[in-house]
Order: structure tokens, then sequence, then C-alpha cells
């Protein structure tokens, strides 16, 4: 599955670094979003958000990827921007680059 919200960050990084021109970045969007189920960010995602982010391990934005990531069933995020193997509530987040690729922990993590 895919958060929305990550969607909309992905296009927005990429754009704004200049990784990607807006064609060539809202077309591997569009991609995203025909490949994967999605979830959202819903109003009690933002409410655990508010409380979860004052405790300073994540921030805001990231709290609510959590949550929401949650609340469609998922077990683990893979993000380069947060701690690999960090947890907050059942989720516990891998970052997918190794050395040589893909990690071995998102690896294991995306394995059947």
């Amino acid at each position: 599955m895919i958060g929305l919200q990550t969607v909309s960050e992905f296009y927005t990084a990429s754009t704004r670094k200049k990784i990607l021109p807006a064609g060539d970045a809202g077309r591997e969007a569009r991609n995203f979003l025909a490949v994967f189920p999605t979830f959202q960010a819903t109003a009690n995602a933002h409410r655990i958000a508010a409380r979860d982010a004052v405790a300073g391990r994540f921030s805001y934005w990231d709290c609510v990827l959590l949550a929401s990531a949650a609340e469609a069933g998922c077990a683990t995020l893979l993000s380069e921007d947060m701690k690999d193997g960090a947890k907050l509530g059942a989720i516990t987040i891998r970052n997918p680059f190794g050395p040589t690729g893909l990690s071995a922990a998102a690896a294991a993590a995306l394995a059947p």
C-alpha cells in the first residue's frame, strides 16, 4: 500500500529539488497510484499525530503517515528518512536502502 501523503511528498520533493521535471514526476505519481492500493490520512490519524508528535521522536507529518498506515492495517513502513527499526505503535520503520540496493530488513518485510 502507499499513502496519498507519500505520493504528494514524492512529487513535491522530486520537483523542488529538480530531481525530475514536473511532467516526469507527475507521470511517476500516477504510476504509483495505478500500481499500489492507497490509504489516506483521516481526522483520527491527525488526532493521534498531534498526541504522538509531542514526544519528539517523529515529526508531526511522519506521525500522520504512521497513524494512517496503522489504520490501513500496515505493519511496516518503508522510509529512507526515519530510523531503521524504529517503532511507533504497531508500525515498524524499515529503510529500503542498503549499501548495495534493497536492505536485508526491507527485503524481509516485503517477503510473502
